[in-house]
């Protein structure tokens, strides 16, 4: 399989299954079989998830990725042998950084639930080609990554200005907006992916999304306080 497809829910899902660590090996920087050069893209995405590990606390030299041909038997030998070294001279996952492992579970399953917002967010860099092996280091930064996770967007549908057009129901990639006819539109925070696509969405002369960061999402409305009322059936009423 060609290393362009290692995807970072690979990774992740690796490590969120236990396992101590992740090697990946690739056709050398310039001379991709394929012509896609998607080894660039996988380096990238290593870079950023060496970075990802740092942040939620794991040792990034649990995944590595080292570059050869199909004829060099040799080198992916050697690199394979000294990567089962490296891996068992860290310890176990977790274990060895001092993390329980229910917190380990949580901190790998809030990064699955931001996956797809870092890779919209990151998409730019990850296409970018790195010639040179001394910028990898500082490709992606703590301070980038950081503010990367402490500055993720939230998304909440104001009750008083939803008109339950389902505009927004029907471009949500993941079915994260639970909807009905003639019901204010609720965001299910759990299945949400931070992509910001409902707010993109919401017809500006509405402007009932609302992106909020650094505060919590107000809880949403009751079910059956959900019901739209129109104006002129208010008239009517009255």
């Amino acid at each position: 399989m060609c290393s362009g497809r290692v995807d970072m829910g690979f990774v992740l899902r690796a490590f969120s299954n236990g396992i101590d660590g992740v090697f990946i090996g690739a056709c050398h920087l310039g001379e991709c079989n394929y012509i896609t050069h998607g080894n660039y893209h996988t380096l990238n995405m290593v870079l950023l998830f060496k970075k990802i590990m740092e942040h939620i606390g794991l040792n990034p030299e649990r995944l590595w990725m080292r570059f050869m041909s199909g004829a060099e038997a040799n080198v992916f030998v050697e690199s394979v042998n000294d990567f089962v070294k490296n891996v068992k001279a860290i310890g176990p996952l977790g274990t060895a950084e001092g993390i329980d492992p229910e917190e380990l579970k949580s901190r790998l399953a809030g990064v699955k639930k931001l996956l797809p917002y870092i890779k919209v967010l990151k998409n730019e860099k990850l296409a970018t080609r790195l010639t040179n092996p001394d910028e990898y280091e500082a490709f992606f930064t703590k301070n980038e990554i950081d503010e990367m996770f402490r500055d993720v967007a939230s998304y909440y549908i104001d009750p008083a200005k939803c008109q339950a057009c389902m505009t927004c129901a029907r471009r949500c990639p993941v079915d994260a907006i639970i909807s009905a006819k003639g019901q204010v539109h609720i965001i299910d925070q759990d299945k949400c992916i931070k992509c910001g696509t409902c707010f993109e969405a919401c017809p500006p002369r509405f402007g009932a999304v609302t992106k909020i960061v650094g505060q919590p999402v107000p809880p949403p409305l009751p079910e059956d306080q959900r019901a739209i009322v129109r104006k002129a059936k208010e008239k009517e009423v009255a």
